[in-house]
C-alpha cells in the first residue's frame, strides 16, 4: 500500500482488511470486530478445507480505513456519507482495531484520510462482510 510515492504498509500472506466506522460505533464494536478477524477460519488446512485462522498461518494484517464501505446507496446514483462516524472519531476507532490486533498478529496500515494505492494478490478469492450491528 502506498500514500504518494510512499510505501506505507506491506504485508505477505494474510488479510487485507477494509474498515468503515458508522455513527455509533464504539469501543465494544471495535473488540468484536477485532476477535471476529482473528477467529476467521478462512485459511486452507492440510486438506484444503478452510479451517485456518490468520494466527494459525503466521499471517499479517493490512488494515485500511475505508469510509466509503458506510456510504448510503438507497437513493439516486451518488453515494450518501452521512451514516460514517465524524473523521476524527473513526480515526480513533481505526487506531484502536489496529492495536487490538497488534496484540496477536502483524499489522500494517495505511494513512487514515489519504488517498491510497492497496494492491491486492487474492488467492482464492475470499471476501468476507462483517458488520458489528449483526453481532451475537
Amino acid at each position: 500500500m502506498s500514500v504518494g510515492n510512499e510505501e506505507t504498509g506491506v504485508i505477505g500472506a494474510g488479510l487485507l482488511v477494509l474498515a468503515g466506522a458508522a455513527a455509533g460505533d464504539g469501543n465494544d464494536d471495535v473488540a468484536w470486530v477485532a476477535r471476529k478477524i482473528l477467529s476467521l477460519r478462512v485459511f486452507a488446512d492440510a486438506a484444503g478445507k478452510m479451517n485456518l485462522t490468520v494466527r494459525d498461518v503466521g499471517g499479517s494484517v493490512l488494515l485500511v480505513s475505508q469510509f466509503t464501505l458506510c456510504a448510503d446507496l438507497s437513493r439516486g446514483n451518488r453515494p450518501s456519507f452521512g451514516g460514517a462516524l465524524d473523521p476524527a472519531g473513526a480515526r480513533v476507532l481505526l487506531e484502536a482495531l489496529a492495536d487490538a490486533l497488534k496484540e496477536t498478529v502483524p499489522v500494517a496500515t495505511g494513512r487514515f484520510g489519504a488517498s491510497m494505492l492497496v494492491e491486492l494478490a487474492n488467492e482464492g478469492p475470499v471476501t468476507l462482510w462483517l458488520d458489528s450491528r449483526a453481532k451475537t
